[in-house]
């Protein structure tokens, strides 16, 4: 197996607890825990939970039980949810995403928005969007503003990956002047994560082929951000595990695995190990799916 250029790993599970973990979190997990062991990384376990509108009590217990269940272990991060609540919520971090807001403030690196959701989705979709609030002076800190990260111009990212590097020399229209901090004041994903990332120090980044555009706004954000040590971070893309033609998602209603598999979890092992490219034989145990594993061989089938 291609084994990582890093020479110590730290990847991460995030998951975000605004729904039960489904079969599509289970395979990018996976896929983590198997590159981490097969290359002596750590796994850090950091739950997303800015979002408190979205939040429930049950969806951060099943992250554990779901984990916990599954036999993925981790190295760093809380060890329950008592822990988590305690010691590692994204809101015991906030000061660190107000700082980098502020920086961005101070170098003039975003402007204030009060466009609808709906009004920017449609412009984006019609490859009309140029960041229109941007010459309009609105006030960063007045009422329901969010704050928009200026990316007009080229936007030149190298993104270290685990086959080939990759130069991207602009950003895709679906992540032009992307949201930082949301209307309500609460530091947008693309901030907190990488902040967060940053702060674990976080180089090995696993995520779904979709969210290759993302990991390219990041990579700009940082940039910005002038931490470059997230530029060195490693990434694996992984193909999606599609249902009917549609992605595996909470906002699609998926199936949570324990419902689905709690009774049979050596069906769901040979499920992801087929996803993986592995021989039935080898889909027993993690113990042998990790021997056999190589993301050479990880399958291309995307749907089931």
């Amino acid at each position: 197996m291609q084994k990582l250029q890093l020479p110590a790993p730290i990847t991460r599970f995030a998951p975000t607890p605004s729904g039960f973990l489904h079969i599509g979190n289970v395979y990018s997990f996976l896929i983590t825990w198997l590159l981490a062991r097969k290359n002596n990384g750590q796994i850090l376990l950091r739950i997303d939970d800015l979002d408190q509108e979205r939040v429930r009590p049950e969806y951060v217990e099943n992250i554990f039980r779901t984990l916990e269940w599954l036999g993925l272990d981790w190295d760093l991060g809380p060890s329950s949810v008592e822990q988590f609540e305690k010691e590692f919520s994204q809101l015991r971090r906030m000061e660190l995403y107000e700082a980098a807001l502020q920086k961005l403030e101070n170098e003039g690196a975003v402007f204030g928005c009060d466009c609808s959701r709906k009004l920017v989705k449609k412009l984006i979709e019609a490859h009309n969007y140029e960041g229109i609030c941007q010459h309009k002076g609105l006030e960063l800190h007045g009422p329901d503003i969010s704050w928009r990260l200026k990316t007009e111009g080229m936007a030149v990212v190298q993104m270290k990956r685990f086959k080939n590097d990759t130069t991207v020399e602009k950003l895709s229209y679906a992540q032009s002047h992307f949201v930082v901090r949301r209307r309500d004041g609460i530091p947008a994903y693309h901030l907190a994560s990488v902040v967060d990332d940053v702060h674990f120090g976080v180089n090995a980044i696993v995520r779904g082929e979709d969210l290759f555009e993302s990991s390219v706004a990041q990579l700009y954000l940082a940039q910005k951000l002038g931490l470059g040590t997230f530029s060195h971070a490693e990434f694996f893309h992984h193909p999606l595990i599609l249902d009917g033609g549609v992605k595996l998602s909470k906002s699609q209603r998926s199936s949570a695995v324990l419902d689905e598999f709690s009774q049979d979890k050596a069906k769901l092992f040979r499920k992801l190990g087929g996803w993986l490219g592995l021989q039935p034989e080898a889909c027993g145990s993690l113990d042998e799916m990790l021997k056999q594993f190589s993301f050479e061989r990880v399958a291309r089938t995307n749907s089931h």
